[in-house]
């Protein structure tokens, strides 16, 4: 469990004079939650290729709104789908966005032994490493972190986190193979929350308009430049690669611009700043 020891506050100028920081995440899950879930689901095409729409068609959208803002991303890999997709690895990175590591099968860490949890991590580092890219930055599947894997984490050369919940400034966490920044994150900035389809009676299902969607991250963000806090945008291909969707993002970011005073940051610069890295 992290306590409240192991919280230290951010060493470097992250906001750099502005009012609030927007980093716009993308995780691309492709298969791999489906996979996780059991290897029965590959015989399923219509659920597969529900998957495949965010590598085979988000993504290249998502980067063509990203190059006409001239803004840097951050996209987050399982080890499963760079293995999977290596194309659209590789897209993300000539465009200049980070990649970061998503873990390898996009299983729930909670329940996995510590064995486990490390295989997984070496697995999917293993993947991305084939791509020629060693990623600084983790995300835990369905932000569901553990002590265990978020103390593996430094000791292989990941520099942030961006799974936890309980601000919404960064700061660093003391852990067992050293420090890393916590960028944190939050359901209300999450559009599975807005657009996954869940067919449940008893949960019901909703899909929410893009407007709504816009109306609810611009007003978070737009109150965010009074507190000074850091918004972590997180989009799914498969979900936000949509066309209506797309340009729900593209309202996010046209708000932010016309606002003047937010600033865009790829999430392991930003990772940087807080933990005092000025050469790199």
């Amino acid at each position: 469990m992290v306590t409240d020891a192991d919280y230290r506050p951010t060493i470097g100028d992250w906001r750099e004079g502005a009012a609030a920081v927007a980093v716009l995440s993308f995780d691309v899950d492709a298969e791999a939650p489906i996979l996780a879930e059991g290897d029965h689901y590959a015989e399923d095409l219509s659920a597969m290729s529900h998957q495949a729409y965010g590598p085979r068609v988000g993504v290249p959208r998502i980067l063509e709104l990203l190059a006409a803002h001239e803004i840097k991303g951050t996209f987050f890999v399982p080890g499963a789908t760079a293995e999977r997709w290596p194309g659209t690895v590789e897209n993300i990175l000539d465009a200049g966005h980070e990649v970061a590591l998503l873990g390898h099968t996009h299983r729930v860490l909670p329940g996995m032994t510590i064995e486990e949890q490390r295989r997984d991590l070496e697995l999917g580092l293993a993947a991305l490493a084939r791509l020629g890219t060693q990623p600084r930055g983790y995300r835990a599947p369905y932000w569901r972190l553990t002590q265990a894997t978020l103390d593996l984490l430094a000791g292989y050369g990941i520099h942030y986190d961006s799974s936890l919940m309980d601000d919404d400034k960064p700061c660093r966490l003391a852990t067992v193979s050293g420090t890393v920044a916590e960028l944190p994150v939050h359901w209300s900035l999450d559009d599975w929350e807005q657009y996954a389809f869940l067919p449940d009676p008893d949960i019901g299902q909703q899909i929410e308009s893009p407007l709504k969607v816009v109306e609810l991250w611009t007003a978070e963000l737009d109150a965010m430049r009074w507190t000074n806090s850091l918004c972590v945008l997180t989009c799914h291909p498969f979900l936000s690669g949509r066309p209506s969707r797309v340009q729900a993002i593209e309202s996010f970011i046209e708000f932010a611009l016309d606002c003047g005073d937010i600033r865009f940051s790829r999430a392991d610069r930003l990772a940087d700043a807080v933990l005092g890295n000025p050469d790199v």
